[in-house]
């Protein structure tokens, strides 16, 4: 049987515009997939609904964590040290909104969902949003 999802891929290579989106989980037909992991260039996919981050240079303070401080090598089950993943926390805080279904429009801040922390690579964060569980991702270092 074929999978009849429709599939975007969101590594948009060599870009260099610092891309930050949100896939919630939904039951929407649509997987987004994206190269992470730093040099493992680990392929993840996720379905649901996209939501865009806006801003300026918003992936420094991720780049900072995983290519400057983890060297490029990813993260995927790293027991993570207390300062670091403080650090997390604050760099994925991003404030977005959820979906028009709902009656506070205002902007939230992510939460790093630390229930899912084994998960964390490089472009690939479980979070926390407005509309549920999703994931934090953005162009990957190689």
């Amino acid at each position: 049987m074929t999978d009849a999802r429709r599939r975007v891929i969101l590594d948009l290579e060599g870009t260099g515009t610092g891309w930050v989106f949100v896939v919630v989980a939904a039951p929407t037909g649509v997987v987004y997939e994206v190269q992470g992991g730093g040099y493992g260039c680990v392929p993840y996919a996720q379905e649901g609904y996209l939501l865009p981050v806006f801003g300026r240079d918003l992936d420094d303070d991720l780049k900072d964590i995983f290519v400057r401080e983890l060297e490029g090598w990813g993260s995927r089950g790293l027991d993570w040290p207390p300062e670091l993943l403080q650090r997390l926390r604050s760099a994925v805080a991003f404030p977005v909104y959820g979906s028009a279904n709902r009656d506070d429009l205002f902007p939230a801040p992510l939460v790093l969902d630390e229930s899912r922390l084994s998960e964390v690579d490089e472009a690939w964060v479980p979070v926390l949003t407005p509309d549920g569980p999703g994931v934090l991702v953005w162009e990957n270092s190689d």
